[in-house]
């Protein structure tokens, strides 16, 4: 491995390939420009790795014994991992590069790669990662303020993003225009929302099962 584990709000890439020279070319690469740099050999031992729930971007090979970059792409997704990858390698080919950039990855790059290509392309990784923690944060915030609301209360921010009028609410619930206000009120209070278009926007942030158990 190249470079210690660092604090967690440092810029850290994780190099997966299993050329040593490779590894240490990219992550002496990395440092220079203010990047921590931590390499594997393997795509095994980088989901051993507690460092992966630290990572900003990744940058794999493609071609590796046991488990490929595109396997590894495959595996972070179906565990809902998004960290961002950089793919670098010297057996790549057309229907690689679109299997990988359907599934979300920053680049597909061919060695040998200049050195400010791959640092651009590290950068707009990093960048990624740090607007999806962002948005993930705020997702986790309306989750906790939305666990606040009874059944009842979820069922009435689910009319109100429909655009349903207190009157309708009423009637679909089968409950008075008085107790819709009511229950309104006190999902915009514990929601912290100040407009109906900021709980609209609250509500499309949440996840689609929560959502879909609202209306229940």
């Amino acid at each position: 491995m190249i470079g210690a584990p660092p604090p967690e709000e440092t810029a850290l890439a994780l190099v997966v390939d299993d050329d040593e020279d490779v590894r240490t070319a990219v992550g002496e690469l990395l440092l220079s420009v203010g990047i921590e740099a931590v390499c594997f050999s393997s795509t095994r031992e980088l989901v051993a790795s507690p460092l992966l729930a630290q990572a900003k971007c990744l940058i794999v090979d493609i071609r590796m014994p046991g488990a490929s970059g595109l396997d590894l792409q495959e595996h972070l997704k179906s565990a809902g991992i998004a960290t961002p990858i950089v793919f670098l390698t010297g057996h790549g080919d057309i229907p690689m590069s679109v299997q990988a950039m359907k599934s979300g990855a920053i680049d597909f790059l061919t060695k040998p790669v200049r050195d400010q290509t791959l640092i651009d392309a590290v950068l707009s990784g990093i960048e990624r990662d740090k607007s999806q923690r962002a948005d993930a944060r705020i997702v986790e915030g309306h989750l906790q303020r939305f666990s606040l609301l009874t059944p009842r209360e979820r069922q009435v921010l689910r009319e109100v993003a429909m655009g349903r009028l207190n009157k309708q609410i009423a009637y679909d619930l089968g409950i008075s225009e008085i107790t819709v206000k009511l229950h309104r009120s006190n999902v915009m209070r514990k929601m912290s929302t100040a407009s109906v278009g900021e709980l609209i926007r609250a509500w499309e942030k949440l996840p689609a099962d929560v959502r879909g158990e609202a209306s229940h």
